[in-house]
């Protein structure tokens, strides 16, 4: 099972970074498996530690992709780190193991700590709608044109239908980005 989240990590120099992140599950450890080169990756094999945040305020998605990495902060409990202070349930991990690879390696993790902070209460389709565009827009230079195009017109009916002023704001910013893209890459689109 993967857990689409969001990680937040430190360089040894006390800097936080936040990353959307797909998570694996295998039994009790937790499988974090980012690509090279990332800075998540740098912080994660500096310090040995990760916090996965579990929020349903998809602004952060959309916001990570798009240069918006402002978002408010709070100290860990057990590790030396930071979590999303609009987090509904941290965990904060400590690295055990490492699969090396040159492109994606597996980072083995065990929890450390965990705090429910609030109640989930679902997600509407707007808000799976963001998320599903915000791996799209991770992969812009990777995917064929058409796909990326086809996915987010269908993904578009569910954001009409189910969208709050917060979800009309991550589509918003994650389209501002589909743009620039098309803009600076014209051949990029046009070829695919």
């Amino acid at each position: 099972m993967i857990r689409e989240t969001i990680i937040t990590t430190q360089s040894k120099t006390g800097d936080v970074h936040i990353a959307p992140m797909g998570i694996h599950e295998q039994g009790s450890q937790l499988i974090i498996m980012p690509f090279r080169p990332s800075t998540t990756l740098n912080n994660i094999l500096a310090n040995r530690t990760a916090v996965i945040n579990y929020i349903d305020d998809v602004r952060v998605f959309a916001g990570c992709l798009t240069g918006r990495r402002n978002w408010s902060l709070t100290d860990t409990k057990v590790i030396q780190g930071k979590y999303l202070t609009i987090a509904l349930a941290h965990s904060e991990l400590e690295l055990q193991n490492i699969e090396d690879d040159e492109l994606r390696p597996k980072l083995f993790c065990k929890v450390a700590y965990e705090v429910n902070h609030a109640s989930f209460r679902g997600f509407n389709r707007a808000q799976f709608a963001v998320i599903e565009a915000a791996v799209l827009v991770s992969r812009l230079g990777m995917l064929p044109w058409v796909k990326i195009q086809s996915e987010i017109e269908y993904l578009k009916i569910g954001l009409d239908k189910t969208a709050g002023k917060k979800e009309h704001e991550a589509w918003d910013w994650l389209m501002q980005a589909v743009e620039q893209f098309k803009t600076k890459n014209p051949e990029k689109v046009a070829n695919r």
